[in-house]
């Protein structure tokens, strides 16, 4: 359900996501936070190791290269989320880019092959970019033929690379080894992060086609009541219609008999629809409650009923069904809830119902509305017809939210006055 109120204390902008919005936001902002990884990792180690002019220069290649990885990790993101086309100019140029800099590292370390310091700070410019560009160009492919020949081609054209500029064959065999760990951690990080954003976006969408489903199959059952009750009555209909015209064709006095007979048929089907229609309109309060929790447990909804609608009016429980069908539908498509807890009791003469779930999420003060129909500010469409239900056996409804990220609705109905007492 949709709250009304304030935002959640951890930040309106963070409380107004989904669960998969939250998960997305979650993995973009790593991958941005790997640029500053490799600028603090790779980049600003080389003051230490090189003149600070020669560190200069090559920091502001790593922190080109670390930049370059985050728009191309942003737009490979949106790719697989299907709002944009593949960045194959991009990861192109992102492969170009990683080469360059490596050739730099390699030859900076060729040229002082007696000092130590260079040696370290070339082979840590190698690593570094190598390893976040193979980890970045794994975004923008898919499947796990194509992962995989990214990060071998990063590994053999890391010893491609370094044995034709006369680097010892032993020292590129471990350089390329150290770029298979980390370009390969890497890149199974990225790869992961895209499962699991992908899976946290199906079963967002699963929740929502078990709610529409829920919806549509109510839908179906209606149909088939009214196929049952009004099918035969019909066809009884048109049938003695059609007779009726022959007789009455032929002068037959037995038409008007007929006549009358379609127009009892007619006046029953009325009476069966009307039936119907009250049975869908007043389900049964314990009908309700069962359905709620299988509903909700199914949904992945931790969800606790308690009390009981034994021996309530059947006004009273047509009313506060509704509260339930409501209240049930807008945990399902609203928020983020985990656990839902379902109360009925009898007390002072009146019965109370209580709704409460927990990730709730919180909307902006101006909207005023639910979104699902449920929420206090009273635009929603779903609000008003609960409260005219209730209206209508003397009842109220309160709906809004409670401590942090928790949405309650309570609706209050008294009981009509019996010989001898309350109705209880």
């Amino acid at each position: 359900m949709r709250t009304s109120g304030s935002t959640r204390g951890s930040g309106g902008w963070w409380g107004r996501k989904t669960t998969p919005g939250k998960v997305e936001t979650y993995t973009r902002w790593s991958f941005h936070f790997f640029a500053l990884i490799e600028v603090g990792a790779v980049g600003l180690p080389l003051f230490a190791q090189v003149g600070a002019g020669v560190a200069g220069w090559l920091a502001v290649l790593v922190t080109v290269h670390a930049l370059l990885c985050s728009a191309t990790a942003s737009r490979a993101l949106d790719w697989t989320r299907g709002r944009r086309a593949q960045p194959v100019r991009l990861l192109w140029f992102l492969g170009a880019v990683t080469a360059l800099i490596a050739v730099v590292a390699v030859v900076m370390g060729e040229r002082s092959p007696d000092d130590n310091q260079v040696q370290a700070a070339a082979t840590t410019l190698l690593v570094g970019v190598l390893s976040f560009g193979t980890g970045t160009l794994t975004l923008g492919v898919r499947g796990r033929r194509q992962v995989l020949a990214v990060v071998a081609g990063v590994v053999g054209g890391t010893l491609v690379l370094q044995l034709p500029l006369g680097v010892a064959a032993p020292a590129a065999l471990v350089t390329a080894f150290i770029v298979l760990i980390t370009g390969g951690g890497l890149a199974f990080t990225a790869v992961f992060s895209v499962w699991l954003l992908d899976a946290v976006y199906e079963l967002d969408e699963a929740r929502e086609t078990r709610a529409l489903l829920a919806v549509a199959e109510e839908r179906l059952r209606f149909g088939r009541d009214l196929h049952d009750v009004m099918g035969r009555n019909l066809s009884v209909i048109a049938l003695k219609s059609e007779l009726a015209v022959q007789l009455a064709r032929r002068g037959r006095a037995e038409a008007v008999e007929q006549m009358i007979e379609v127009q009892r048929i007619a006046r029953e089907s009325q009476r069966e629809v009307r039936d119907v229609v009250r049975g869908y309109r007043e389900a049964a309060l314990d009908v309700e409650l069962a359905g709620a929790q299988g509903v909700l447990t199914a949904a992945g909804i931790e969800c606790e009923v308690t009390g009981e609608a034994a021996g309530l009016p059947a006004e009273v429980q047509s009313a506060l069904g509704w509260v339930v069908r409501e209240a049930t539908t807008n945990v399902l498509r609203h928020g983020n809830a985990g656990r839902c807890t379902v109360a009925v009791r009898v007390a002072e003469a009146s019965v109370v119902l209580t709704v409460e779930n927990d990730g709730a999420k919180a909307v902006d003060r101006g909207t005023g509305g639910s979104g699902g129909g449920t929420g206090s500010g009273g635009g929603g469409a779903g609000l008003v017809g609960l409260r005219e239900r209730l209206t209508a056996v003397g009842g109220d409804l309160e709906a809004g939210a409670v401590d942090d990220d928790r949405f309650r609705v309570r609706a209050t109905v008294p009981l009509p006055a019996v010989a001898g007492g309350v109705a209880s």
